[in-house]
């Protein structure tokens, strides 16, 4: 068993990590793929860069300054979001999975999301004056207030994964409702400008919406990596968890809360982007297993890899118009519910 895992020991801190070679090989072809999706994307465009010239220019190594500005200014800080983007819902999806211990739960799926996109939707049609940097921070109220109403409702004497997710759908419709009212009797510019964010879209996503959006990863993505083995704990079931000394309900709001945040900052920077907290959990899980501590770094790596992805061929596969990638994801992810629904009700 030694053989296959990596240790990792601090001489100066308590701290210690062990990683599988798997695990290790799996991170490193994805961040590879992820890399070369990221140059593609950055190189392609009206004004085409050598994939090579997009290395330097990053690196600093270049000396053309009509590259350094197409780069720099225009095109790597929307693929860096693409990127953080999908990281985030990734791992908010496979917490989401975790604690509700049901692979087809998503924060899109029981109204986190929505919560988020109702939020901004109001902001966007209600108070057109209201400056766009409220955006954000509406998003996320808006996806902590439904997580909050959803662990309320579902309380009974305590949580249950399935009421989660059953109270979490209805939820979600009743606010795909109201949205959908918000839409149609708001102002047209108004309208039209929140269809645009709902779609899904790292388009015009600049360096004020990156250095936004990493405090989000910096304070919650290490607390989703220390509470994997609550998670590994929640998935053998409550009554099991309680009695290897898991506090079920108090670790399964802190991932509730942890997920919900993921998944607020994400939609607040880039809109509505279904199904990565679906699909990249579950590839991720064909890879590595289903044990937390490497499901949940891969999951997060595995949904950058698709958010770019699916950025760069909703801007080449119909070029010179752009698919917001949210409809690219949308597409690949809608069949690849459902069949996961035959493979779940063929077991």
């Amino acid at each position: 068993m030694k053989q296959n895992t990596f240790q990792f020991r601090s001489r100066s801190l308590p701290l210690s990590l062990r990683v599988k070679q798997r695990v290790l090989t799996v991170l490193l072809l994805l961040l590879l793929v992820t890399l070369v999706a990221m140059i593609a994307s950055v190189a392609h465009g009206e004004y085409p860069i050598p994939p090579l010239a997009v290395i330097q220019t990053v690196l600093g190594l270049a000396e053309n300054s009509d590259y350094a500005f197409v780069i720099n200014t225009l095109r790597l800080p929307r693929t860096l979001v693409a990127s953080l983007v999908g990281l985030a819902l990734a791992i908010s999806g496979a917490i989401m999975q975790g604690i509700t211990r049901n692979p087809l739960a998503d924060p899109g799926i029981i109204g986190v999301n929505a919560g988020a996109s109702l939020a901004a939707v109001s902001l966007i049609v209600l108070f057109p004056n209201v400056p766009v940097g409220f955006l954000p921070l509406s998003a996320f109220a808006g996806a902590l207030a439904v997580s909050l109403l959803i662990y309320f409702l579902a309380w009974e004497g305590g949580s249950s994964p399935l009421r989660l997710i059953l109270i979490g759908v209805g939820i979600a419709t009743v606010i795909g409702a109201c949205t959908s009212v918000l839409i149609t009797f708001g102002e047209i510019n108004s309208v039209s400008q929140a269809l645009v964010w709902l779609a899904g879209s790292v388009y015009g996503r600049s360096w004020e919406q990156v250095f936004a959006f990493l405090p989000w990863l910096a304070v919650f993505m290490p607390f989703a990596l220390v509470k994997t083995r609550q998670l590994n704990a929640l998935a053998l079931g409550d009554d099991l968890a309680t009695g290897l000394g898991c506090h079920v309900e108090w670790q399964r709001g802190w991932l509730l809360l942890i997920s919900t945040a993921l998944a607020g900052a994400a939609v607040a920077t880039a809109g509505a982007i279904g199904f990565v907290g679906l699909m990249a959990p579950h590839m991720a899980r064909q890879l590595v297993g289903s044990t937390h501590g490497s499901l949940v770094p891969v999951a997060g790596m595995m949904g950058a890899m698709i958010v770019v992805v699916a950025d760069l061929l909703g801007r080449t596969l119909f070029a010179p118009i752009e698919i917001p990638c949210g409809i690219v994801t949308a597409v690949i992810g809608a069949p690849y519910f459902m069949y996961l629904l035959v493979q779940k009700r063929n077991q």
